[in-house]
C-alpha cells in the first residue's frame, strides 16, 4: 500500500512529505508571528552579549578576556571543565597559538551579527545557525548559562528559516534570491 505522507518520484526515489503540523508551523507565512519573539529573544541576547564585549577592551582589543576563559576551560584540576577531550586539546591548542588575539575579535563581531541578523529577520536562518554555533562552542568549553537554550531556539529557527524571519526583512531577502523564497499559491 501507500502512504498518503509519500510521494513517489521514480523507482528510486521517494519523496518524504512533512505532516502537516510541521508544514504549517515551519512553512506557512500565517505561522510567521510564533517565530517572532522566538527571533527577538534570541536576537537580543546574541546583540546584548555582543555589545558588552564590543565595549569591553579586554575582549576587542587585547583578547585577554578570551585567553582567561580559554585558560579556565582547559583546567583538568579537580575534575575537567571540558569533558571532552578532543575539544579540551583543541582550545589548549588555541591558547598556545595564542589565538585568542584574533579570535575574540570573531566572537565580538559574529555575535553582534547574529544579533543584528536575527532581530532585522535578515537571512534568519543562517544567523540562527551561526548563533546556535557559537552557543555549541560555549556548552563545549564548559559553560552552561542560558547557551543550552539558546542552541534549541536557534535549532527552531534554523528548521522554520523561510518563515521564521517573514516578519522581518527576509520577506524582501528571500524572494529576491530567487526560487526559494517563492511562495507557492
Amino acid at each position: 500500500g501507500s502512504l498518503h505522507s509519500m510521494k513517489q518520484r521514480s523507482k528510486s526515489s521517494v519523496v518524504l512529505e512533512d505532516p502537516p503540523i510541521a508544514r504549517a508551523l515551519l512553512g506557512d507565512t500565517r505561522f510567521s508571528w510564533i517565530w517572532l519573539p522566538i527571533r527577538l529573544y534570541v536576537g537580543y541576547s546574541w546583540l546584548s552579549s555582543g555589545w558588552s564585549k564590543f565595549t569591553n577592551p579586554k575582549w576587542l582589543e587585547s583578547g585577554e578576556a578570551l585567553r582567561d576563559f580559554w585558560i579556565n576551560a582547559v583546567k583538568v584540576d579537580p575534575r575537567p571543565v571540558i569533558a571532552t577531550d578532543w575539544y579540551r586539546a583543541f582550545i589548549q591548542m588555541m591558547l598556545d597559538q595564542e589565538a585568542y588575539t584574533w579570535f575574540s575579535k570573531i566572537v565580538v563581531f559574529g555575535e553582534l551579527l547574529v544579533g543584528i541578523g536575527l532581530i532585522l529577520g535578515s537571512f534568519t536562518g543562517v544567523a540562527a545557525f551561526f548563533g546556535g554555533f557559537l552557543n555549541w562552542n560555549f556548552v563545549m568549553a564548559g559553560t552552561a548559562s542560558s547557551n543550552a537554550l539558546l542552541f534549541a531556539l536557534s535549532t527552531w529557527l534554523v528548521l522554520a528559516w523561510k518563515t521564521a524571519g517573514w516578519i522581518g526583512l527576509d520577506r524582501i531577502l528571500l524572494p529576491a534570491l530567487g526560487k526559494i523564497g517563492r511562495a507557492h499559491v
